[in-house]
């Protein structure tokens, strides 16, 4: 009877064990079905370095078609893109990964024109994008290549002192053709002294910083080629004349943005609030955190722009042009007259203290649908230089006006930003006083703490 008991004992306790292990694989296995469909991570960088921008995941999320990622490596290699590529499979349903190896499937890497170990494509429908390297700018421009079809084609007008497309220097728009070429955009030069006219294969036309007066026909072929449905991105520094440098009022194209409703001030913008100097500017260079509503600036919250030499502007209503500002300064700042003198100085007696909006953005109603012009103004050309255009949102926003000029407005955003440099710099005199404070002053408390010690002691 005892034996019986125990054997009946010992099987409820094996049933337990039995019931107890399969909870646990089921569990663990529900686990691990969620976590390879469901992958969640937390970035705790300060820069966010390990996660995807705005821009990606908004384009991403928002796919209406099927996309697939190829990569091409030695198997060895995957985990080198795994991680980045992983992040992008994670963020929707319509886009997958592949990671081949061009060793082991020969024939499909010969199909594919596969060359190299790293090659990266963006297949969607027919088309087929290239990414240059492992990098989230690169992956997502292709992506954005392969969504959006053929290219938009920017002319930059050039002949009247104007930055130089290809100048590498640090007041050319060598980067700034960069951004562009890899966001999809074709960039070239126009004259408008040969003919004044703009191309009709133009898509965006810029204007950028003309240190010379723009003859009459030239500042029409602008103002036609807006009012005929065009895209415009003009920038415009004050008149300053300091030293050598000196930059034309350009009467005929100010005239042209003040009919549509962008009054061009003649004054130079000062900030004296002293955050810029924290970045290392000087307060010529007005730093700007405040944007209005406007599609263009919408989500630049809580991301400073820096505007170098600019001059502050006003919008007004014009008979068939809307316009709005888009971003101002701080109310610390002021906007001086004086434009000749290399030393500026403030005088709050006289200049007219801020906010003030550095620029604005419109449309021009053509009066047939589907062919409304668009215009941006800025009273600063340098913004976009190269030695500025990656100082924090710089870049940002001159994409997001480029996309909203030529109509791509969902691609507004914050893009890819590169890994932040965390060095820490410091003067000569913040060096001394670390050295003092670490190397002589912390060791002489010590020891002098424990003299006393010894002293109370002895």
């Amino acid at each position: 009877m005892r034996f019986d008991w125990i054997k009946a004992r010992q099987t409820k306790y094996t049933g337990y064990v039995v019931l107890y292990t399969l909870i646990v694989i089921a569990v663990l296995g529900m686990a691990n079905w969620l976590a390879n469909r469901h992958n969640k991570t937390y970035d705790s960088t300060a820069n966010k370095r390990f996660s995807l921008s705005d821009q990606t995941e908004k384009v991403v999320k928002n796919l209406k078609q099927d996309v697939r990622i190829k990569y091409f490596d030695k198997t060895s290699e995957f985990g080198r893109a795994r991680d980045l590529l992983d992040r992008y499979d994670n963020l929707s349903s319509k886009l997958a990964v592949d990671y081949i190896d061009p060793d082991k499937k020969p024939q499909l890497a010969k199909a594919e024109a596969v060359r190299n170990y790293g090659t990266i494509y963006i297949e969607t429908g027919r088309k087929r994008e290239e990414a240059k390297s492992v990098s989230e700018e690169e992956i997502t421009g292709a992506l954005i290549r392969a969504l959006k079809g053929g290219e938009r084609s920017v002319c930059f007008v050039t002949g009247s002192g104007e930055h130089g497309l290809d100048d590498t220097g640090r007041t050319g728009y060598s980067s700034l053709k960069e951004a562009l070429e890899k966001n999809n955009y074709r960039t070239r030069t126009i004259s408008l002294l040969e003919k004044p006219e703009v191309p009709k294969d133009c898509t965006t036309l810029v204007v950028g910083g003309p240190k010379h007066d723009y003859v009459e026909p030239a500042a029409n072929a602008v103002k036609a080629y807006v009012e005929g449905g065009g895209r415009a991105l003009i920038m415009l520094d004050p008149p300053v004349q300091l030293g050598r440098e000196e930059t034309s009022e350009n009467q005929a194209l100010v005239k042209v943005i003040d009919s549509w409703g962008v009054t061009l001030n003649k004054d130079l913008v000062l900030d004296t609030s002293g955050i810029g100097q924290l970045f290392g500017l000087s307060e010529v260079v007005p730093l700007v955190t405040t944007y209005e509503t406007h599609a263009i600036v919408r989500e630049m919250k809580e991301v400073a722009t820096a505007f170098p030499l600019t001059r502050s502007l006003e919008t007004k209503s014009a008979d068939k042009a809307t316009a709005e500002k888009l971003l101002s300064t701080s109310s610390n700042s002021f906007a001086t007259g004086n434009l000749s003198s290399a030393e500026i100085r403030i005088n709050p007696a006289k200049d007219k203290k801020g906010p003030f909006a550095l620029a604005a953005a419109g449309t021009y109603s053509t009066g047939q649908a589907g062919q409304q012009g668009r215009f941006v103004v800025a009273g600063c050309s340098s913004w976009a230089a190269n030695n500025i255009l990656r100082f924090n949102g710089n870049r940002d926003l001159l994409l997001n006006m480029m996309n909203w000029l030529s109509s791509d407005e969902d691609l507004i955003s914050i893009r890819p930003k590169e890994p932040e440099d965390r060095r820490l710099n410091m003067t000569r005199r913040q060096m001394n006083s670390v050295f003092y404070t670490s190397v002589i002053g912390i060791p002489l408390i010590i020891l002098a703490a424990g003299l006393s010690v010894w002293w109370r002691r002895r």
